[in-house]
């Protein structure tokens, strides 16, 4: 059932800046909140290709997502992207893109952004990283903190390939072919992972983990997740609402009336899976080897070798599907899965909301993906997409554009900045709209950032082709 839009938790958090992190993304970005937990000097891996042997071969064939040529919309003026209209410092203002524009001629293997970020990654053909959008942590990699427009390859990752990425607020991991995992960016809360809280990382530096070879990597706003082979998961960064997984929020009082966080410097393995009677009996579950996770802003779903879901971290209006809005501070079972028997397969996260493919072609939808009106408390289906063939799923803070059976639909309550791709007459849609322009096109996948939307489109395909050459270019002069 649908539950009418209830407050946040009453719970006081810990004052960082005067708004929540999690409802506000323009509070990021004075990013001044103490940092008193530990740092300490560690000692990075060696960054020695040599020794260091490739992931299975049939593994790597299911990062790559192309060969295919990419195409954007929504708000492409990065320094505006989630603050309010008239921020100081914006040099250029760029026109937002209501319909899909042609970017660069290359062809790619990925392009991935996450729904709290204003800067993307792009992995070529060749496997190297390339990034773009807002640089004012070194999230690009970049020491330069300007932002920038064109895809610049990023710093420290020249000798690497590059197999997948991932986008948080304003820090970035990448994956190599090796199962080895490097970070940039903003690093007060650790999200880095490089064993200290240096304020920023600005050329990728390989985070402070030697266990088993890491498949899959995360990010939320300020923390990560990473994937070993063996199935199990570790996180780092902010701990504040229980997102990291470890039974805490981290909080200590530095004095009396000051508090901070203990932050997570280096990947902690999450240990404890549980489900949750309705009288609050807490049951461990064991034997869980995780396949794939999503990380919103401030919570994750994780789904294991047996299909279930679990998720954790910021409860507010449902996004957990536990049909509570508490904070849970371990991966926790979803129980509607299970009540109905059915198994998941994948799994996304937008800011306040997850979705949720099932064996029987569902879609769910927990969470919310607007501002007013009723949160699902737990899953519940979208029937427009119900039996459809969906292929990608990109989530953003509000939006949603899913490439399913040749169609593109997209759908976010207003305000919107273009992300849709519906056109600048219906820039907004409270129900999943077809995007006719593409219809029939090959879309492998689509990713979104905070209020844009990348997709990339297999111009093998040749109906594909006439289609992606009669879109407008996007041209950075």
């Amino acid at each position: 059932m649908s539950s009418k839009r209830k407050s946040e938790p009453v719970k006081k958090p810990a004052k960082r800046n005067k708004k929540k992190i999690d409802e506000d993304y323009s509070s990021d970005q004075s990013d001044d909140y103490n940092n008193d937990g530990p740092s300490a000097e560690v000692i990075i891996p060696s960054d020695d290709i040599n020794n260091h042997e490739q992931l299975p071969e049939d593994l790597l064939k299911t990062y790559d997502k192309g060969p295919g040529r990419l195409l954007i919309s929504g708000m492409v003026t990065w320094d505006m992207t989630g603050r309010k209209a008239g921020t100081k410092g914006t040099a250029k203002v760029r026109p937002n893109l209501y319909t899909f524009h042609r970017f660069t001629s290359d062809t790619y293997r990925s392009v991935v952004s996450g729904c709290c970020s204003a800067h993307s990654v792009l992995i070529t053909t060749d496997m190297k990283a390339l990034a773009f959008g807002r640089n004012q942590f070194g999230q690009l990699g970049q020491a330069d903190l300007k932002t920038i427009e064109k895809p610049t390859q990023v710093t420290g990752l020249e000798c690497f390939n590059v197999i997948q990425a991932a986008c948080g607020r304003n820090h970035t991991l990448f994956l190599t072919d090796a199962g080895i995992v490097y970070a940039c960016g903003d690093n007060k809360s650790g999200q880095c992972g490089v064993g200290n809280t240096q304020p920023m990382i600005l050329k990728a530096t390989r985070i402070n983990y030697g266990g088993p070879p890491i498949i899959r990597i995360g990010c939320g706003a300020d923390f990560s997740m990473i994937l070993d082979i063996k199935g199990n998961l570790y996180s780092f960064g902010l701990p504040e609402y229980g997102q990291l997984g470890h039974n805490t929020d981290g909080k200590y009082f530095v004095t009396s009336n000051k508090m901070s966080f203990h932050f997570e410097t280096s990947p902690k393995k999450i240990v404890l899976y549980v489900e949750k009677a309705k009288d609050g009996h807490v049951t461990p579950i064991d034997d869980v080897k995780i396949v794939d996770f999503s990380c919103g802003n401030n919570h994750t779903v994780a789904i294991d070798s047996k299909n279930r879901a679990f998720s954790w971290g910021f409860g507010g209006i449902g996004r957990l599907g536990h049909s509570e809005q508490k904070d849970e501070k371990v991966p926790r079972l979803i129980k509607f899965f299970d009540f109905q028997n059915r198994k998941v397969l994948r799994v996304f996260c937008g800011t306040s909301y997850s979705l949720a493919t099932t064996d029987i072609g569902n879609l769910y939808l927990f969470g919310q993906n607007k501002k007013t009106g009723e949160a699902n408390m737990y899953p519940k289906p979208v029937q427009d997409l119900s039996g459809w063939n969906i292929t990608s799923i990109g989530t953003s803070y509000t939006s949603i554009v899913i490439s399913a059976d040749d169609s593109l639909i997209a759908w976010g309550a207003s305000p919107t900045y273009g992300e849709l791709g519906l056109g600048d007459l219906q820039k907004s849609s409270s129900t999943p709209k077809a995007v006719s322009r593409c219809d029939g096109m090959k879309i492998p996948q689509v990713s979104m950032g905070y209020s844009h939307t990348l997709l990339l489109v297999n111009t093998e395909h040749e109906l594909t082709k006439q289609k992606y050459n009669t879109f407008q270019e996007f041209i950075i002069d």
